[in-house]
């Protein structure tokens, strides 16, 4: 009997649109001779009490799996997650990869004071113990929790898809800025690949989501300016940074943020702002029935069917992690 390798793709409950998309991209990336792709079957038992159990509805044994699923809260995401990876293993599959668009739990990811949790490291161990062999995601909240893990981590960067987007604006006087000084590293890629200069805000908390005071480090008036960061929570610093810049007189004031998470008062907060728009990806999916008048979605799919293709076909992907 001849043995043929396989790759299956799956997703948890809450990536399934994104694991779609990916699945078009891969048939559409496809060589001639191979057969189209379909997303796995699998399904998730759920007990009165709150617990549940996923399983797969078809072999796994002996294919590489990529199970895709964003770990934004509820916790039972990454719960999912974990059982599904377990699952997997249990199923005699070769090599689980498991496929992050946004990895949760990433900004606790060292003691900012004392007495604290690192949950970025507990998840990398948890990933580890459920047994997982590689992780896939995109735009950490901090690039050293590549380290967390003793596997592989293809750690992609949204401004793949960004800059190109951000190009096809047209916009004259364009400056790139930072929300804070932990942001100046990214910022200062985005301008040197737009040729644009920096501006830094400088942000002091009064507590954990809640901003009180913003000063911003550069030329601003008449600029165009768009503020870039790895994710939205409540959108209060991205808000009070845009009032700040079109204050100094900023001829229009725009952001791009890799993941949505856009909690409590995040979309209102958006909508009555002075930004003229928000730009973010797909990683986390919007809310329903909310105002997103001001806020474009592009696709991470296209990249990350790439990665995957290349990374279950042994293909360099080293040229894919320029920032």
């Amino acid at each position: 009997m001849k043995y043929e390798h396989r790759m299956k793709l799956y997703a948890c409950r809450a990536s399934r649109d994104f694991a779609a998309k990916v699945i078009d991209e891969l048939n559409t990336i496809r060589d001639i001779d191979e057969e189209l792709m379909s997303l796995g079957s699998s399904e998730v038992t759920e007990f009165s009490d709150g617990e549940f159990q996923p399983y797969f509805a078809d072999s796994v044994r002996g294919a590489t799996v990529f199970i895709l699923q964003s770990t934004f809260p509820p916790t039972e995401n990454l719960m999912e997650l974990l059982l599904t990876i377990d699952a997997a293993k249990r199923a005699s599959a070769d090599s689980v990869i498991a496929v992050m668009p946004y990895f949760g739990w990433a900004r606790q990811d060292r003691k900012d004071k004392p007495r604290v949790s690192i949950g970025a490291k507990l998840v990398a161990n948890l990933l580890k113990a459920a047994g997982v062999d590689r992780i896939m995601t995109c735009d950490l909240h901090a690039d050293q929790i590549q380290g967390f893990f003793d596997i592989p981590v293809d750690h992609i960067y949204a401004s793949r898809v960004f800059i190109p987007y951000i190009k096809s604006l047209n916009m004259q006087d364009l400056s790139i800025a930072a929300p804070d000084m932990g942001g100046a590293k990214r910022a200062n890629a985005y301008a040197k690949d737009l040729a644009c200069p920096v501006i830094i805000c400088h942000k002091t908390r009064s507590r954990a989501n809640e901003v009180s005071s913003i000063t911003a480090i550069g030329e601003v008036e008449g600029r165009n300016i768009i503020i870039v960061d790895d994710m939205i929570d409540t959108a209060g610093t991205l808000v009070k940074a845009a009032d700040v810049l079109m204050e100094k007189g900023a001829a229009s004031v725009r952001a791009c943020a890799t993941h949505a998470v856009l909690s409590g008062k995040a979309y209102e907060n958006i909508a009555s702002s002075a930004l003229k728009e928000v730009i973010v990806t797909d990683s986390i999916p919007l809310k329903s029935g909310k105002d997103t008048s001001k806020i474009k979605v592009v696709s991470m799919a296209e990249t990350f069917a790439r990665i995957i293709k290349k990374v279950y076909t042994y293909q360099p992907i080293s040229t894919e992690f320029i920032f």
